[in-house]
């Protein structure tokens, strides 16, 4: 682990940071605002199909990552090779955002591989992105790590997106030579996802030292498997983290549903353009951005059991008005409110956990927590995508998203918040 105060620890924190900086080109570009719409618009027959073909997309890549992420992550824990995995899984996810420039209009199975294939890479890249964290910070500042890695991941999001728009999507010629016939302009973005991802996350591999503390013991596919396990039961003797990850599973799947869809629901249902889609982005990963670092305050102040139900309240008050909005006005102003509150509701997540873990059980609890959040991710999509078919209506499909947040602020209520009685870092 890197100490507080050592001369590296600034240049190693930054450089863990950049990942996110680079990764978040990935659900910006291609699982919220552009290709998603892209296919749903101009891949698919039309935009109900499109809506539902994309619903099964996410939930494939979710119940995949669920099923990989404990075993994978064993295994990355006990031989101390985080960044060896991370590394796969970052060719893999930059090798897929390529392939998608390829399938053209009607090609949706070709399409919808790339895309699980990609999917699968980066959330799994994720996990052990996240599970170095307890490596490069200490305790007493974890959250701030946390937070800052979070809001650069914004930044990162809105430059690429920026980018994006300005190269690709805006202009009338675009740059590189590129055309707007079918779609090439569009589907060019995931080259620049590909470039940008694989560029900014060199620091990460370059400059951070791997955790060695823990290689060298069984790495075998069993040990792996009960690993998880035994984990699992260490977690439910400490019931407010256990109530906690469960909650968490519930209300994380409503943004999970967001971000997927936020972008095909603006296009589909209020007819938002492409160049609608990217200002929408870039203003939602701008109020993201300063909802996190805003409310990283009350999160010292209150402690983040409160930031998460404040920031659960805002969330449910936003989708409600996108799902009753009768023109774009209204479901801006839904963005704008989503943006402020959702940057909190994911970095305050870290900073409660950290607060509630026993000292010696840091990196075995934090690494749970990375990927316990895919187990039930595939829920959101996996309803929207039958209430939008069953209904013929994405109003009807996207009204799962309060009521994952209804339920999951329900049960963090009966957490138990030990802020108050901890020091203050």
């Amino acid at each position: 682990m890197i100490k507080a105060g050592s001369s590296t620890d600034g240049k190693i924190i930054f450089s863990w940071a950049m990942y996110d900086f680079a990764d978040s080109s990935f659900p910006t570009l291609i699982v919220t605002f552009i290709y998603a719409t892209y296919f749903t618009k101009a891949i698919a027959p039309d935009e109900i199909s499109g809506t539902a073909l994309w619903s099964r997309a996410v939930t494939i890549s979710a119940l995949a990552v669920a099923f990989l992420s404990p075993l994978l992550g064993a295994l990355a824990d006990r031989s101390g090779q985080r960044k060896k995995y991370l590394f796969i899984c970052t060719g893999v996810a930059v090798l897929s955002a390529v392939m998608l420039y390829f399938p053209l209009p009607g090609q949706v199975m070709r399409a919808m591989i790339w895309f699980i294939v990609g999917n699968i890479a980066f959330e799994t890249g994720c996990v052990f992105y996240n599970a170095m964290l307890p490596d490069i910070a200490p305790l007493e500042r974890i959250g701030s790590i946390s937070g800052f890695g979070w809001g650069l991941g914004y930044v990162g999001g809105l430059a690429a997106l920026f980018l994006a728009m300005v190269s690709m999507v805006n202009p009338e010629i675009p740059w590189f030579g590129l055309s707007t016939e079918m779609g090439q302009n569009i589907r060019a973005t995931n080259i620049l996802v590909a470039v940008w991802f694989a560029l900014f996350s060199l620091p990460l591999f370059l400059l951070v030292p791997e955790n060695k503390s823990r290689a060298g013991e069984k790495t075998t596919l069993k040990a792996a498997f009960v690993a998880p396990a035994t984990t699992l039961r260490e977690i439910r003797k400490y019931r407010p983290i256990f109530r906690f990850l469960i909650a968490r599973l519930i209300y994380n799947d409503g943004l999970i549903t967001i971000f997927a869809f936020g972008g095909i629901y603006a296009a589909g249902t209020f007819n938002f353009s492409f160049r609608e889609i990217m200002i929408f982005g870039i203003v939602l990963n701008i109020c993201a951005g300063l909802g996190a670092f805003i409310f990283g305050f009350c999160d010292d102040r209150l402690g983040g059991k409160k930031t998460i139900l404040f920031s659960l309240t805002g969330l449910i008050c936003a989708t409600i008005i996108a799902l009753t909005a009768t023109d774009k006005f209204f479901l801006w102003l839904a963005g704008i409110l989503i943006g402020i509150f959702s940057g909190p509701n994911q970095s305050a997540g870290r900073s409660l956990l950290a607060r509630l873990i026993p000292p010696e059980k840091e990196t075995e609890f934090f690494g749970f927590f990375a990927f316990s959040g895919k187990f039930t991710a595939f829920l959101g999509p996996f309803f929207l995508g039958i209430l939008t078919e069953t209904f013929q209506s994405q109003r009807v499909g996207m009204s799962i998203v309060p009521v994952l947040f209804i339920g999951g602020g329900a049960l963090l209520l009966r957490v138990e918040d030990t802020f108050n009685n901890k020091k203050t870092p």
